[in-house]
């Protein structure tokens, strides 16, 4: 997790939304909390050393580095569809109206896409999303929803050029295994063992030595290519 301080004083990562995915975390070290918005309105939840939570698409949300040391385990539905863009970052109204000013503000620089960098174009994307998310909240606090509504039809905008790519890696992922699994179940109803002479135990190397700089914190990846999201 980012230890740097937000505008408001806080540690911690860019506020953000899932579009079709959900998220989930487990806490490995450190304490902390994340901090939602949604229909039913905001929250905070405290996040400690074994915890687990996850939240749907469509949950505002923002990782708070407490003690300067959280770090998490991430798990991410749907087989490398949030690689794929599956998220928006709450900037400003008038930068989420524009597609291109919204791309500028969520790159960024190659020299800053890693922990080579120095780290300051990710704090300037992260202040940017934190000061569109406190506008939010602060207007849900009053029983004030438009905002957030208006944040969930911009970013449907924004991402609807990317939905046919997005079908393509449903198709090869979560819904393959979906329909292995549905083949094995009638497999085992029949007493059909033929599959399981299939087994197989695949792996994934450590990420890269270089972490890339994310939403919440510095990152290291493990995306599984399309043999390896074989249902077993």
């Amino acid at each position: 997790m980012y230890e740097s301080e937000a505008p408001d004083g806080l540690r911690g990562g860019t506020p953000h939304l899932h579009s079709v995915c959900t998220e989930a975390y487990y806490v490995v070290a450190g304490r902390g909390a994340v901090q939602t918005l949604d229909a039913t309105g905001y929250r905070e939840t405290p996040l400690e050393p074994g915890a687990f939570v996850w939240f749907t698409p469509g949950t505002v949300h923002r990782l708070i580095n407490g003690d300067g040391a959280l770090e998490i385990l991430v798990l991410m539905q749907n087989a490398g569809l949030p690689e794929a863009g599956d998220m928006v970052i709450s900037f400003e109204p008038e930068v989420l109206e524009d597609r291109d000013a919204y791309a500028r503000a969520h790159a960024l620089p190659e020299d800053e896409a890693t922990t080579r960098g120095t780290g300051s174009a990710a704090r300037e994307r992260r202040d940017a999303g934190v000061r569109g998310f406190l506008a939010i909240r602060e207007a849900v606090r009053r029983g004030d929803r438009g905002p957030l509504e208006r944040f969930y039809r911009q970013a449907a905008r924004l991402l609807a050029p990317r939905a046919q790519d997005w079908k393509r890696l449903y198709e090869q992922g979560p819904l393959a295994a979906v329909e292995a699994s549905a083949r094995h179940i009638a497999a085992v109803a029949r007493g059909d063992a033929a599959h399981l002479a299939e087994a197989a135990l695949h792996r994934l190397p450590p990420p890269a030595e270089e972490r890339r700089m994310g939403c919440c914190g510095t990152l290291g990846v493990y995306v599984a290519s399309a043999v390896d999201r074989r249902a077993p």
